[in-house]
């Protein structure tokens, strides 16, 4: 993948495959630590300790429509080829949590891409699934949580509807552009 956010978004539909009910996102680039941190936490089925261990081998995957799953992998690669580090806890019936920390100014470190695009997909087009996207830029930050959207709107409005779907996006561009000034990185 070209980019940390198709990752972020790859990582993300493995949750809500796994029957997720709420799914957050932390994205944190921190320019002092030089340090870029992604979390992707969810409330879904969980892995053995066994899939755990097995979940980074390009090998294997849970899913039957194919025999690799790359994603999981080459998001472990990207943030261990920039000097930064992976991890995956997770816990049978209660979630499962990815860390990616990447170091910002190394060379090899992908952009991270489109990621209002990314996190506005992911909530319109899983409307069974509750997102909790933080995003953080030094000491600036902004939250989107479709559960006070639900509130506001009411349950049913759904977030893939025209008008709804145009405000999200704007939403996420409006405020991602107010926390970092428009910074690429």
């Amino acid at each position: 993948m070209t980019e940390i956010s198709l990752n972020i978004l790859d990582v993300a539909e493995n949750s809500t495959r796994a029957g997720a009910s709420l799914v957050t996102i932390t994205v944190e680039a921190d320019f002092s630590q030089d340090r870029l941190t992604v979390v992707i936490d969810d409330n879904g089925r969980g892995m053995t300790p066994e899939q755990v261990e097995q979940v980074t081998d390009p090998f294997f995957t849970s899913r039957a429509t194919r025999k690799v799953g790359l994603g999981v992998p080459f998001f472990k690669f990207a943030a261990e080829s920039t000097g930064g580090s992976f991890t995956i806890t997770s816990q049978l019936g209660v979630g499962t949590t990815v860390t990616a920390v990447f170091v910002l100014s190394h060379i090899d470190r992908m952009p991270l891409g489109d990621i209002n695009t990314t996190i506005h997909t992911l909530v319109v087009y899983h409307p069974g699934t509750d997102f909790l996207y933080r995003y953080r830029y030094n000491d600036r930050s902004f939250v989107l949580d479709t559960r006070e959207f639900r509130q506001i709107l009411g349950e049913d409005i759904p977030f893939d509807a025209p008008d709804i779907s145009a405000y999200i996006m704007d939403y996420l561009n409006e405020n991602k552009l107010e926390t970092d000034g428009g910074a690429v990185y």
